[in-house]
């Protein structure tokens, strides 16, 4: 696999562009306004501890209280929340940015309130953004990564990633940092570990253990709550996290965080220094690579595939679900092997749409119906090798009785679309809004309602322009029905100032808001 990444640097924010096999597979970026704080550690206090949901709400200082889960609370390295060290072994990519266990049922650890109350300080890292209404995920198990190697204070475990295969090699690795790492800490041995000399994890594991004391002592003297430690920026800690020896070239367009850039790499991967450039052309650096042009992309609802058939991809605040559907496509052969095909390209296009959407959390997958189990299989298990490229922790379930295909991925951050938009303050992020003929009822039920129940009998009624003409154009007879009917007289006029779901109706008179006398 070839890999290049590009990083354009702006006045107010910072992208990071990750292309593989020439086709742009993530976009991070990080801006002024809205700095990441996934990684960061925190002096917090407890707000409130709910023994409902087994869970305590801390104060970090940031606008919304962080949530704590009995889960991540530090249990140590033999306890009911050491499936995170497990975690990481699977997710060491990410370093402390992906970080956060699994959740276990509450009814595996003591009760919290037993662990913490009101009022106490706890030390704790931010695992998840803050995303919508929910305020940022929090762990007291901390993890502080380097470049061949995660130490995790408190624990006595010694790991390895799982994406190391060669026995021999865990072995010797396990070696090396049981000679080495420092007593009641947990140290795992990351990917970029692999192959990696003694001396190399030595310096790495003792660089990450002074930074656990300058943390410990920076604690001592803050009162909470507190940031402690600051996770690096989102190019340095990239480039910790996958910058080797698939990557081809990194390309950036700022000239001092280049340099800057430079002196990092030649800290910990010297030999691959040559391949950090700086980009000095006029245009561009999104332009020149085609990356602005697939960005624009993903921000759109539909995906059209290579032979014609596409992907829907529909957000709502439980899950995304995505559509495939045939489109264009009509095949060579029959209509099972047409859908099969179509399938087949769904499953490989979807993983990497959710990598550079960065969609995650629970996933539906509505694949064409299949008859053939065997196809069922292929499409699934072409799925299942797809996203295996994907940094972030994924799992997919076999298709269901309704051919659908659930799967669930690490979320992190908030994904793409919301980075870069925000609802639609005419429809307010719903999608759509009252039909014409809707609001036309709506109206005439409240016009009948004022006519009983209020003594004027002239009322000037003021809508939106599409409304009115469409109550020209094709309702004017009920209006003439209410005025005889109800010995009334109804003046409309057009007002752009109105959103197409509000009118306005007062007595023509007096000036009085008739729809609020009838709404009292």
């Amino acid at each position: 696999m070839q890999r290049e990444i590009f990083v354009h640097v702006g006045a107010t924010e910072v992208g990071v562009a990750i292309v593989e096999n020439h086709e742009l597979v993530e976009y991070l970026v990080e801006r002024g306004d809205s700095k990441h704080i996934v990684g960061d550690v925190y002096k917090g206090v407890v707000k409130a501890v709910l023994p409902g949901i087994q869970a305590a709400f801390v104060d970090i200082g940031y606008e919304k209280a962080g949530f704590l889960h009995v889960s991540d609370l530090a249990w140590g390295d033999d306890g009911p929340g050491s499936e995170r060290l497990r975690d990481l072994e699977a997710d060491d990519e990410r370093g402390s940015r992906g970080g956060g266990s699994r959740r276990r049922e509450p009814s595996s650890y003591p009760p919290i309130e037993s662990k913490v109350k009101k009022g106490d300080e706890v030390v704790v890292q931010v695992t998840k953004e803050p995303i919508g209404t929910k305020g940022p995920r929090l762990t007291a198990q901390l993890s502080l990564p380097g470049k061949f190697c995660v130490l995790m204070p408190g624990m006595d475990y010694i790991g390895v990633s799982r994406k190391i295969l060669d026995r021999n090699e865990r072995t010797r690795l396990k070696r090396i940092v049981q000679r080495c790492r420092p007593k009641g800490h947990a140290v795992i041995v990351r990917t970029a570990g692999e192959r990696v000399e003694e001396e190399q994890l030595e310096e790495d594991i003792r660089s990450l253990h002074q930074r656990y004391q300058e943390l410990v002592e920076r604690g001592r003297g803050r009162k909470a709550p507190a940031r402690l430690r600051e996770e690096v920026g989102l190019v340095i800690g990239l480039v910790r996290d996958v910058f080797n020896e698939e990557v081809k070239r990194l390309l950036i367009d700022h000239e001092g965080e280049h340099a800057q850039l430079v002196e990092y790499v030649r800290t910990f991967a010297p030999e691959l220094e040559n391949r950090v450039l700086y980009y000095r052309e006029e245009l561009p650096i999104f332009d020149a690579f085609g990356i602005r042009t697939e960005l624009e992309k993903s921000l759109q609802r539909q995906v059209w595939l290579k032979r014609g058939g596409y992907l829907v991809f529909d957000h709502s605040e439980a899950l995304v679900a995505i559509d495939i559907n045939t489109g264009k496509y009509v095949g060579k052969r029959n209509q099972a092997e047409t859908i099969l095909q179509t399938n087949l390209m769904a499953a490989r296009e979807i993983p990497r749409q959710l990598r550079l959407r960065d969609i995650g959390g629970i996933i539906v997958i509505d694949f064409i119906d299949m008859e053939s189990d065997e196809d069922k299989k292929k499409v699934v298990a072409e799925l299942k090798r797809a996203v295996r490229q994907d940094r972030a922790r994924t799992k997919v379930f076999d298709i269901s009785p309704l051919g659908l295909v659930e799967m669930s991925r690490k979320r992190v951050r908030p994904a793409l679309l919301h980075i870069f938009s925000e609802d639609c303050p005419y429809c307010e992020g719903r999608g759509h809004i009252m039909s014409v003929d809707s609001l036309t009822n709506k109206l005439e039920t409240t016009i009948r309602r004022i006519a009983t129940r209020c003594r004027e009998r002239k009322y000037q009624i003021r809508v939106n322009p599409v409304l009115a003409h469409f109550i020209r154009q094709s309702r004017l007879d009920v209006f003439s029905e209410i005025q005889e009917g109800h010995k009334v007289e109804l003046h409309l006029l057009d007002d752009p100032r109105l959103h197409r779901e509000q009118h306005e109706i007062t007595a023509l008179e007096t000036g009085r808001d008739l729809v609020a006398a009838v709404s009292r």
